[in-house]
């Protein structure tokens, strides 16, 4: 049978096409709004027989693995991309091609803009630090070269430490009053020595100390998708290692380009860094996500009282890494006093 009859078959079965849809009843996203910089589990029922599509969103090409009767991919957004519809385009067969048509609503993100102190080296290091950094580059490069895969969990994402969360993904800075860069990743509030856990089932393919984001730790979790954990104090797992979620990679620390103890968290989909907190939005058991708000996220709660009367650990900050498509090490967080 031919992909259009195909087609025609799931589009006549299909419930009636929700507003994230805009001409193909056969696809859903979780969330159905969003904002620039977030991940989307993408969702593609199958016709009943027939090659399942290849598709694109916002042209970018997406990576589908089974899931059941549907076909599922996890997607990311530039940073850069404006409010307003984004197009998810799919083709069935190849033959006798048949092309359809969603349509996602990004809203306005309104992310904030600061002003930063730290040392001039984070800013423009020394040539004698420059080799350094490049075998940094060249380590996170080789993490990222994974053949694609189905996901390494089953479940959604849970905090890799459940302090307060400050310097937020998107935030502009502007360092020293001289260099501009955008936060890519979520500050955690956190006391030296504190649990760094997986926030899923996955791999360690990076266990390093490196010059901006000091001992890191990247997980691999099938489907185009990492996770970071920056700054720690010590590192408690090595490459290779097969980790589950909740289980401890290391301490909380301020090592790299880190004023103070936190924890930066981050989220890789492809090529692309993407709001971490977005991806905690997606319920992978159910396929299902809340729509996204626009605007800056809400305040941070004040941390927790102290059971005891002890000093209080110094709260970790914000910091910036660089482009949401090169390796964070080379222009890893940064966090002032």
């Amino acid at each position: 049978m031919s992909a259009a009859p195909l087609l025609a078959l799931l589009i006549a079965a299909a419930p009636a096409a929700p507003a994230d849809v805009a001409s193909d009843p056969s696809v859903r996203f979780a969330p159905s709004v969003v904002r620039p910089g977030d991940a989307i589990l993408v969702r593609v029922r199958l016709p009943p027989a027939g090659r399942p599509p290849s598709g694109t969103l916002a042209g970018r090409p997406l990576r589908f693995w089974r899931h059941g009767g549907e076909k599922w991919a996890i997607a990311g957004l530039p940073i850069e991309t404006p409010p307003g519809p984004v197009a998810l385009e799919l083709v069935w067969g190849e033959l006798d091609p048949i092309r359809s048509s969603a349509s996602l609503e990004v809203v306005e993100p309104g992310f904030p803009s600061k002003t930063l102190s730290v040392a001039p080296k984070f800013v423009t290091p020394p040539a004698s630090l420059k080799a350094r950094i490049a075998r940094d580059q060249r380590a996170f490069a080789a993490a990222y070269a994974r053949p694609f895969v189905a996901p390494l969990f089953s479940g959604s994402f849970a905090w890799p430490h459940d302090g307060a969360h400050h310097g937020r993904y998107g935030d502009r800075r502007v360092f020293n009053a001289t260099k501009a860069s955008v936060h890519y990743g979520l500050d955690i509030d956190a006391p030296r020595g504190a649990p760094v856990r997986a926030a899923n089932d996955g791999e360690v393919v990076l266990a390093r100390d490196c010059f901006y984001s000091g001992k890191t730790v990247v997980l691999w979790h099938g489907a185009d998708l990492f996770t970071l954990y920056f700054h720690m104090d010590r590192l408690d797992v090595r490459p290779g290692a097969k980790v589950r979620q909740g289980e401890k990679l290391g301490v909380v620390g301020s090592t790299g380009r880190s004023t103070g103890p936190h924890l930066h968290w981050s989220a890789k989909v492809g090529e692309l860094y993407v709001d971490p907190e977005s991806l905690m939005g997606i319920d992978f058991a159910s396929g299902t996500a809340p729509p996204r708000r626009a605007g800056p996220p809400p305040p941070a709660p004040p941390p927790a009282e102290p059971p005891a009367p002890t000093a209080s650990p110094e709260a970790g900050a914000p910091h910036a890494a660089g482009p949401a498509t090169a390796p964070p090490a080379a222009d890893a967080p940064a966090r002032p006093r």
